[in-house]
């Protein structure tokens, strides 16, 4: 069967492209752009009309947690793909901080059969670098990227052991996969609570330095130019690690580096609330990081907007700061908030938005058939309402836990519709 999306603004960077025209779509993949403004003669069962939206690439988050299996409390993937797809998401990659972790391809297999079992959306699997990941040991990195897993990584726990981490650069290059970084130098950032500054002296709360990040960026990107390793940084937080990002890049290594909504759009003054839902791993920063990360976003440096979704069940959240955990929901909110703080505003363009949450996470993850509306990929498509405007509550969130920062904000644009397959989702 043939469907159009018609009508719609399409802006597809992989294309250049931005245009009022239609979407063609048979067996689940892009057929063509047809450069008119109507499909006249077609059946409305097999045409969306998206007049007055934005048509792009279905949105890709390549740094998403789960939780399941073993803290199915927090997240289930049923819930979490659900919120996925709610926030406007066709795609994560979720990270193995699960119990057990995923270092083995039963893990793997395990995650992928509850992702089919669900059917929201596509759920691509990163592995772990390290055994429980320990830091000690290389996981079976062949036999789970031969599983299915795009990526690997440690995330929640930096790889502090430096031959550890050069030997896995090693091995993804062998397999052509990255490695996603979590850059933390933990004997400056242990006990931290929140930015080391002159607010966290004010509230007397355990500062988390910027050098504990940029110690170990620099670590990272010197053992990537070493082996020509392709390393992805996570969550990057510092006006340091942006400037040893860019500076790695004009020497041509082999590095891409995202950063969150949180940290460009909240700083660590909103701890004045002791709300442990600004509590985050790397903490919410000053106004010079947050400065720095949009410069970097702008310039290049930074080459994704990824979420880090980390929810939390509410028990656990309730704690008291120094003793609850680290992180935040983030799906369904981090298009809103980038449309409200960024697109409206004139930071930033559609074009760039959706290269840095589309074209460039499916490039990073080698997700050939994703991240553009070209005849013959996939037909995962977003579909932007840019104009509607809605408030955050707990009452409309779909992940399972509502550990958001964001709630009571007031947002403008959101997912309007989302297919995947050629299969509408939402």
């Amino acid at each position: 069967m043939t469907h159009f999306i018609a009508n719609g603004r399409v802006i597809d960077p992989s294309q250049k492209l931005d245009e009022v025209c239609t979407l063609r779509i048979e067996n689940g993949k892009i057929a063509g752009i047809i450069k008119e403004n109507c499909i006249p003669g077609i059946g409305n069962d097999t045409v969306y009309d998206a007049a007055g939206k934005i048509v792009v690439p279905g949105l890709i988050d390549m740094h998403v947690h789960l939780r399941e299996p073993g803290r199915e409390e927090d997240e289930t993937i049923e819930t979490g793909t659900r919120a996925a797809i709610h926030g406007g998401f066709t795609s994560v990659a979720c990270c193995p901080n699960t119990i057990p972790p995923v270092d083995s391809q039963a893990t793997v297999e395990f995650i992928q059969h509850q992702a089919a079992r669900s059917n929201n959306c596509n759920v691509f699997v990163i592995c772990c670098i390290s055994k429980n990941r320990e830091g000690k040991e290389l996981a079976e990195l062949g036999q789970l990227f031969s599983a299915g897993a795009v990526a690997c990584s440690d995330d929640g726990s930096p790889v502090e052991d430096a031959e550890l981490m050069r030997r896995a650069l090693e091995y993804c290059l062998m397999f052509g996969k990255p490695l996603l970084s979590h850059s933390e130098n933990t004997s400056l950032t242990n006990g931290g609570v929140m930015n080391e500054g002159t607010i966290s002296m004010h509230l007397g709360l355990s500062g988390i330095p910027a050098v504990g990040e940029d110690a170990a960026v620099a670590q990272d990107i010197a053992l990537a130019e070493a082996t020509g390793g392709q390393l992805h940084l996570m969550h990057i937080s510092t006006a340091g690690a942006v400037s040893m990002v860019r500076r790695a890049k004009e020497r041509n290594v082999n590095i891409t580096a995202e950063v969150t909504p949180h940290h460009l759009t909240l700083d660590d003054a909103n701890l004045c609330s002791f709300d442990t839902n600004f509590k985050m791993s790397p903490p919410l920063r000053s106004r010079e990081h947050i400065e720095a990360c949009i410069a970097g976003l702008l310039d290049g440096t930074i080459d994704v907007i990824a979420s880090d979704h980390a929810p939390h069940a509410l028990e656990k959240k309730m704690r008291e700061l120094d003793q609850a955990p680290f992180g935040i929901i983030g799906l369904e909110t981090a298009l809103p908030l980038m449309i409200t703080k960024f697109v409206n505003t004139g930071i930033l363009d559609w074009a760039t938005l959706v290269e840095k949450m589309s074209l460039n996470p499916a490039r990073i993850l080698n997700l050939h058939s994703k991240g553009s509306l070209q005849a013959g990929k996939d037909a995962d498509i977003t579909i932007i309402d840019p104009n509607v405007k809605w408030t955050v509550t707990k009452e409309g969130l779909h992940s399972k836990s509502k550990n958001s920062p964001y709630l009571g904000w007031e947002l403008t644009g959101k997912a309007a519709a989302v297919f995947v397959g050629g299969e509408r989702k939402l």
